[in-house]
């Protein structure tokens, strides 16, 4: 097998690419710098700059499968510019793919792409399946249905289109996680807001493997990217406390104090969406950290 990937350098892609590469999968990679143009035997970098609409077509010589996780953080504060910078690095990036695609010969047969559980409402009490249509009028909800609506065009060329709606992701080596557990490990730790709005999480090395198996199964439609059992803000604080041996001693930060330091993305911390993982389970994905504690412990 020979994929195409989209943001393979981020944190999610270089965490695939390894994995990829250990089930003797060929990846082909895009990026936007030169510098970072590897041409290995089984893993090999083409150049692309979204932005004017360039891209080195024989980056789809052979490949069969596209795994588009390409995407600015929103894990950085909403500026208006960088709000701009978040919804076109996702559709931008989308509408080249599916130029070349159109114009170029190829093999390829599906594509999975990033998606995000901002698009559903933020509830306290909803469960939130493939098949919830209530979605949020937010910047966030707003960027994953163009987001999707830019990716869902590639049907029309008979590909299959994969949709991975992916929750906070859990890795040591970057995201949001060190930046949760700063003030933790400083013996400052504490619940945000009410602490009742429920994280729905997945362990970067379960999300890796999920993509595996979308590829390896074909899949097509919307797949939550979720551990089994979300919980909420209170419990996931207690339980990375716990695993680091600190206190919670302070009481829980007001939601306007972090309205000041963070802007309008503090929105990603006090926002609730429990999501349900029972589709992609039905697929027959088994969740290595399906509990919040077995993955603290992995993770600090």
């Amino acid at each position: 097998m020979k994929v195409l990937i989209t943001g393979a350098t981020g944190l999610v892609g270089k965490e695939l690419v390894a994995l990829l590469l250990q089930e003797g999968i060929t990846v082909h990679y895009l990026t936007t710098s030169k510098s970072k143009l590897d041409d290995k035997t089984h893993y090999k970098g083409f150049y692309w700059n979204p932005s004017q609409g360039y891209i080195d077509d024989t980056c789809l010589d052979g490949v069969t499968a596209i795994i588009h996780l390409a995407g600015a953080t929103v894990s950085k504060r909403w500026t208006h510019s960088y709000k701009q910078e978040i919804i076109e690095s996702r559709t931008l990036t989308s509408q080249l793919l599916f130029k070349t695609l159109k114009n170029t010969p190829h093999q390829v047969k599906q594509i999975v792409s990033a998606s995000a559980i901002g698009i559903y409402k933020d509830s306290l009490t909803e469960i939130y399946t493939e098949d919830s249509k209530n979605f949020d009028d937010t910047f966030l909800s707003n960027v994953v249905q163009k987001w999707e609506d830019h990716v869902s065009v590639f049907k029309v060329l008979g590909i299959q289109v994969c949709f991975l709606r992916i929750g906070l992701v859990l890795s040591p080596n970057g995201g949001a996680l060190p930046e949760i557990l700063k003030p933790i490990k400083m013996g400052v730790g504490a619940p945000l807001g009410s602490g009742k709005q429920i994280q729905s999480w997945i362990h970067i090395q379960d999300l890796t493997a999920l993509i595996l198996f979308a590829i390896q199964n074909h899949l097509s439609g919307v797949y939550n990217a979720v551990a089994p059992n979300p919980v909420t803000q209170t419990e996931f604080t207690k339980v990375f406390a716990s695993a680091l041996k600190k206190p919670l001693v302070l009481p829980r930060v007001p939601r306007w104090v972090m309205a000041l330091v963070l802007g309008e993305m503090h929105q990603l911390l006090f926002s609730s969406q429990h999501v349900s993982s029972a589709k992609i389970e039905n697929e027959g994905f088994k969740f290595r950290y399906r509990d919040l504690n077995k993955a603290a412990d992995s993770l600090v």
